[in-house]
């Protein structure tokens, strides 16, 4: 059902001209009192239905949905009335050719304003709420619980009822905190979360929506197990912060992911000593395209950089990086360089040309069950080409490069995890080597597992297999991994990078340890499906290189606590610089041979605690 707009605009006008009666019924006392001053009535209220028109389209007042009026429909009339009042007010101001006459009298003026905001405003609330007892009613309104409280949840509240079309009915809020409880908010009760099990049955609760974006992890984990066991749909609004110009969108309220509840509370980082690290600098992101580099790339834009360098091969993601970074309309100048960082000759190029200070080397080749498949590439990237890097930051005196490596580098059980090992064993020993020569670039390693949502990434695949009608392939049912959002690693990556002072490897919290099974359980769960019976959970086994438990730390390593909380270093056994070299050329010299059973054996020798798992490799250990 829907109203035409020129109708819409035709009754705006009819309301207005009441309003203009009733202003001058009420100025003379309801008579029709004649005077020489007011002998400009009729140019006067010509000028003023003109103007009224001209605001009406230039504010798109008529353009509204009547039956789901909002605050900014209400804002956009108030200012469509009050420009053509405060220019009838100007021209009275400097008369109309006599200085005792008015075009219209100022009383007449205000009262007319403040009459037709009355008017217009309060038919289009007539309307909406019309239409919410009558012709919404044959809709079912989904009953709704708000999980937060204060002006969030009453904006929730106020978003839902006004542009739900009618479909969601609040009930009441939970105040998580339990400051609240007892008291009322928007006219209903506040409970505390105690009571959410009783709420669910006796308030009919079809949808918990959580409005509040602070709520602590395992309170928003046994609430969402809570609602999901009486298939409750849930919610999530965005945190105050992602709001478009302070206020929320109706469409900003989405269905609750399973990255939310992985998500862990913000970090605060050392901007400063970030920003004495970055600032005035040029800095050079090789693998920039990938979900980790192009993330950096975005926090480092933050800063006051002299220039970003973006570095990789491939054509299509570095180019839609570019597109995406271009449109933040950043006043960091960057540049796009489609290169291979196993090309030597390529990169030193680069490093003439713009003489990076800093760089961050996220270039990998990371799909563990693909590269054991390849050593022959995996050896050629991760390898060749963090050497490649590495000495070239030595060479044109780099400050500082920060390499991006991976738990699975730790007591490795595949291609992919030697070879990150191999360059954290490189890097090091080469910051050693290089501080006893006095030269001054800085290696510092990040080391940290996997992390959501990226390239390859187990939860993108199960809401794809969710999405076809499954099955869910987990490899094991004792599989774990650690889980950090994109942004959260890459925060501690620069973090990491600012206090690193050379020959360090960093290790991040990553907080426990998921179980995979339980995973694909509850993304199940969470997309309104019931595993079983919509869904099937099917397990294929584990794939050539993988482990069921990841860890942070080799068996002869231990941590150091730095002053962030969340990142430690490892404390490793240190390697001559003169050995590793020699043993990464013999490494390398086998690549032309593609054989794959010397190359692998070359990186056990490098590696004595490298051991395959599920792997053809296998035989090497025994041997």
């Amino acid at each position: 059902m829907n109203i035409s707009r020129w109708i819409i605009l035709t009754l705006d006008l009819l309301l207005v001209a009441l309003a203009f009666a009733g202003a001058h019924l009420l100025r003379f006392d309801f008579e029709i009192y004649p005077d020489d001053n007011y002998r400009y009535f009729r140019p006067g209220i010509f000028l003023l239905f003109s103007l009224r028109i001209t605001f009406f389209f230039l504010f798109r007042t008529y353009a509204g949905v009547v039956f789901h009026t909002s605050i900014e429909d209400a804002r956009r009339l108030f200012l469509a009335l009050l420009f053509p009042t405060i220019i009838i007010l100007g021209f009275n101001s400097f008369g109309y050719g006599d200085k005792d006459a008015f075009l219209l009298p100022y009383s007449i003026i205000l009262i007319e304003f403040f009459l037709s905001i009355f008017l217009l405003v309060s038919y289009r609330g007539f309307v909406k709420v019309l239409y919410m007892k009558n012709f919404a009613r044959g809709e079912q309104a989904t009953n709704v619980l708000i999980f937060g409280v204060g002006q969030a949840g009453l904006t929730v509240k106020n978003v839902l009822e006004s542009s739900g079309r009618g479909r969601y009915s609040v009930k009441c809020f939970i105040d998580p905190v339990g400051n609240f409880v007892k008291q009322r908010l928007g006219g209903l009760d506040i409970y505390s979360t105690s009571k959410l099990e009783r709420l669910l049955v006796t308030a009919q609760i079809d949808t918990l929506v959580f409005a509040d974006g602070a709520i602590e992890n395992k309170t928003r984990e046994k609430v969402v197990d809570i609602c999901l066991s009486y298939k409750v749909k849930i919610l999530s609004a965005p945190p105050f912060k992602e709001w478009s110009k302070g206020e929320l969108d109706f469409k900003q309220i989405r269905q609750i992911r399973i990255e939310d509840l992985l998500e862990r509370k913000e970090i605060h980082l050392s901007t400063d000593k970030i920003s004495e690290e970055l600032d005035g600098k040029v800095v050079l992101i090789t693998g920039a395209a990938g979900s980790i580099g192009s993330e950096i790339a975005r926090q480092v834009l933050k800063f006051n950089l002299r220039k970003l360098i973006l570095v990789d091969q491939g054509e299509t993601p570095l180019y839609e990086l570019n597109n995406e970074l271009n449109q933040l309309k950043s006043s960091v100048e960057f540049e796009t360089v489609i290169g291979d960082v196993r090309n030597r000759s390529r990169m030193s190029n680069a490093f003439s040309a713009f003489k990076p200070n800093v760089v961050f080397h996220a270039a990998a080749y990371k799909h563990v069950p693909l590269m054991e498949q390849n050593p022959s590439e995996a050896i050629l990237t991760n390898v060749l080409g963090t050497q490649n890097i590495a000495d070239l930051c030595g060479e044109h005196k780099v400050s500082k490069m920060v390499y991006i490596s991976t738990d699975k580098a730790v007591n490795p059980s595949s291609i992919m995890g030697a070879s990150k090992r191999i360059g954290e064993i490189y890097i090091q020993a080469l910051n050693d080597k290089l501080a006893q020569d006095g030269q001054a670039c800085k290696y510092v390693t990040t080391r940290f597992g996997n992390v959501l949502g990226s390239n390859g990434s187990v939860i993108p695949l199960f809401r794809k297999q969710i999405a076809e009608g499954g099955p869910v392939t987990v490899t094991h049912p004792e599989m774990t991994r650690f889980f950090m959002t994109i942004p959260e690693a890459c925060q501690l990556v620069l973090e990491a990078g600012a206090m690193g002072k050379g020959g360090e490897i960093f290790v991040f919290d990553m907080g426990e340890s998921v179980k995979i099974y339980d995973l694909a359980k509850k993304m199940i769960s969470l997309s309104g499906l019931q595993e079983g019976r919509d869904v099937e959970i099917v397990f294929s086994g584990l794939r050539p290189g993988e482990k069921l438990y990841e860890e942070l730390l080799a068996n002869e390593e231990h941590n150091l606590p730095t002053h962030h909380k969340k990142i430690m270093i490892a404390k490793v056994r240190s390697m001559e610089f003169d050995w590793v070299l020699k043993s990464v050329i013999s490494l390398l010299d086998l690549f032309e041979g593609q054989d794959n059973q010397k190359l692998v054996k070359q990186l056990k020798l490098m590696i004595p605690e490298y051991k395959s798992m599920n792997s053809k490799f296998e035989d090497l250990d025994r041997d």
